[in-house]
């Protein structure tokens, strides 16, 4: 019984953070129109809000080659450089426009290891007002099973909020 408690006061703490940094990440870009400048701050200031984010970043849809994400702005140990549509948790997430979670990244298939400490992974696709792929918004964690649906509300809602 106090485990369950215990998960649920983690879960509702996790779940206030998360609307805590959604006010400060919508006051601090108020204003601001710059793609580029908007997910700077997005990845530096969620990095800074969870201890269990190990790389934060995105992987933005590359123009000028088909079905191509390439990295953008991000904080942690050097990331992937470019990920085909369909290639591990971000080529799906960017090529079925859906939420990747993966509690196990050395069980997924084609799964990319930039970092070998990555254990566990969240991407979620980001959308334009216009409802178009801009990029994926990508969290590694060095903690099998890390995200869970919390995380995922809680991105989500917040890249919502600022890009679309």
């Amino acid at each position: 019984m106090a485990e369950a408690f215990n998960e649920k006061t983690l879960s509702a703490d996790k779940a206030q953070r998360y609307a805590e940094a959604a006010d400060e990440i919508a006051s601090v870009l108020d204003g601001e129109p710059n793609l580029t400048a908007r997910m700077a701050t997005v990845a530096s200031m969620l990095a800074a809000s969870f201890d269990h984010y190990f790389w934060t970043g995105f992987y933005v849809v590359d123009p000028t080659r088909e079905r191509e994400l390439v990295v953008g702005p991000y904080q942690g140990t050097l990331g992937c450089l470019r990920i085909a549509f369909g290639r591990g948790v971000c080529g799906a997430a960017a090529a079925t426009g859906q939420t990747q979670r993966v509690d196990d990244v050395h069980a997924f298939p084609g799964h990319i290891a930039c970092d070998s400490r990555s254990a566990s992974e969240i991407v979620v696709p980001v959308f334009d007002r216009g409802g178009a792929l801009i990029a994926v918004f990508d969290v590694d964690s060095d903690r099998p099973a890390a995200f869970d649906a919390v995380d995922q509300q809680g991105i989500e809602a917040i890249l919502k909020a600022v890009f679309a």
